[in-house]
């Protein structure tokens, strides 16, 4: 039996209360992202950090130099950015000699529970809704794909609205 795709760390109790079935959604939007970039998913682990927003505005600081809280924040294992504006990214490097049922790590995903909260209510969206987007989001970012330039976006962009459609969840954009 392969381990799960999602190693999830719940550090802010909070999202026990306000989202009990994280951890399939989790897997659902990072299998979605995996399968959008045309790859199987028992070939990779992705871990996910459920914290609040002192936690992410401590990473948002570090590792970015913004100050204040942020919805989710990635950093990926492989630099694989697209070669040209609007190219799709480079695949992982998987290993074929990898022995069955280890997995290639993508890198990690934060996600702040007071931001999301905040941001689905203002949108009025729901809020398993929102958090499969912005895990869907992070997770593309593990798989090279970004906002960087106009194509890029429109890229990532098209990415989101295909797998949100299939999932039942309204275009953010």
């Amino acid at each position: 039996m392969n381990e799960p795709l999602v190693d999830l760390m719940i550090e802010e109790d909070g999202w026990r209360a306000a989202l009990p079935r994280l951890e399939e959604i989790a897997n659902e939007a990072a299998a979605a992202a995996i399968s959008a970039a045309e790859l199987e998913t028992d070939l990779f682990a992705i871990c996910v950090l459920a914290c609040g927003d002192e936690r992410i505005a401590e990473l948002n600081a570090m590792h970015r130099d913004k100050p204040g809280p942020t919805n989710v924040l990635s950093w990926p294992a492989f630099d694989l950015a697209p070669v040209t504006p609007g190219a799709r990214p480079p695949k992982p490097p998987v290993d074929p000699r990898v022995s069955p049922g280890r997995q290639l790590a993508l890198g990690d995903v934060a996600i702040a529970l007071q931001t999301v909260v905040r941001e689905a209510e203002t949108a009025s969206i729901p809020l398993k809704n929102h958090v499969f987007h912005l895990i869907l989001h992070g997770c593309l970012h593990l798989l090279g794909f970004d906002h960087e330039t106009v194509e890029d976006a429109g890229v990532m962009e098209a990415i989101e609205i295909q797998v949100l459609d299939r999932h039942g969840i309204a275009s953010p954009y």
